[in-house]
């Protein structure tokens, strides 16, 4: 199998993206229209979702046809009504006996305040994205629910920088794929797990003439925490942060095993992000299984938790700077 180290790789799952690049927001439609099992876990204490009760696995639905990631704040959710028009256009949903409804969960990120906040992804919006769904591999960066996407905003936009959507995938042995595709829109700093360091986040608040990679430029959103003006800042943070995503595979699980793997999947988070889970963050991450291959799922967890780390790097790394905020892809 050649992989394209998008989440496109794992088989029955596509991605489209739909966007606004003046008002800087879109979404992100992960369609799996054979249905998927699906899980969720949501760590952030500001999340904004749709759908999330029903993955539940003492709940009755257990496959799900569709993820939709969003700008746009809560206004954002209004974009998988758009996802759901398309899939029932296409024949595809629960069948409830008078009709087949799409099951599609929903979480959104916070971009109001880099674009224009009177815009937002809206259903047309959302049947864009899925009618532009593929298995080809997804465009990364400035694109979909990472149009309006930054991070490192302790101190406010204007020492923030542009991050945006990135994917990654594995191969981990008798056919079994993992992939994850990653909203990055974090409070805290983007960070590479090979290295340790910052690549992306909180400049510091008069970097002058150095540039990207000198020491200086960032200013460690940890560090700042623990300072008083960091602890001053905290108390009147608002809450619009968030990393948003999606880890898929064709493994045969339960929603049991589908929760379990979204869960790990957040040990990746918390390595590329620094500080991951706050209380300013809403940090969710769906499971599909698409099926089709035997797995261990604390295996599939474990590379769940691989390939994360490695899509949120992606974000930052693919992101071109946008609305005043300087972005890796250009510098």
């Amino acid at each position: 199998m050649k992989l394209t180290n998008s989440i496109v790789d794992v088989p029955g799952i596509e991605v489209g993206h739909a966007q606004d690049d003046d008002s800087l927001t879109g979404c992100t439609a992960i369609l799996c229209r054979k249905g998927a099992v699906g899980g969720v876990d949501v760590r952030g204490s500001a999340p904004g979702t749709r759908e999330t009760d029903l993955l539940n696995p003492i709940n009755l639905v257990e496959k799900v046809h569709a993820v939709l990631l969003a700008g746009g704040s809560a206004f954002g959710l209004d974009a998988a009504s758009g996802v759901m028009r398309y899939l029932e256009g296409q024949g595809i949903g629960f069948d409830t006996g008078v009709g087949k409804v799409p099951i599609v969960p929903a979480a959104i990120l916070f971009d109001l305040n880099l674009g224009r906040a009177d815009r937002r992804p809206d259903a047309q919006m959302g049947f864009e994205a899925a009618t532009a769904a593929t298995s080809e591999a997804p465009r990364e960066g400035n694109v979909g629910a990472g149009t309006g996407a930054s991070v490192g905003k302790m101190f406010g936009a204007k020492q923030s920088m542009k991050c945006g959507v990135g994917t990654a995938s594995v191969e981990i042995g008798g056919g079994v794929v993992v992939g994850a595709l990653m909203a990055v829109n974090a409070f805290g700093d983007v960070i590479d797990p090979e290295t340790n360091q910052i690549i992306a986040g909180l400049r510091s608040a008069d970097v002058g003439p150095i540039h990207l990679g000198q020491a200086g430029y960032f200013a460690d959103t940890l560090k700042m925490m623990k300072t008083f003006f960091g602890r001053t800042i905290l108390s009147f943070a608002t809450k619009v942060n968030t990393v948003i995503g999606v880890v898929a595979t064709n493994a045969d699980f339960t929603k049991v095993e589908a929760t379990k793997m979204a869960q790990m999947a957040h040990d990746g988070l918390a390595r590329a992000v620094r500080p991951a889970h706050t209380m300013l963050d809403g940090d969710t991450i769906f499971a599909l299984a698409t099926g089709g291959k035997k797995a261990d799922v604390s295996t599939v967890g474990a590379y769940a938790a691989e390939v994360t780390a490695q899509a949120i790097v992606r974000a930052a790394r693919m992101a071109a700077s946008s609305g005043g905020l300087p972005g890796l892809a250009t510098e």
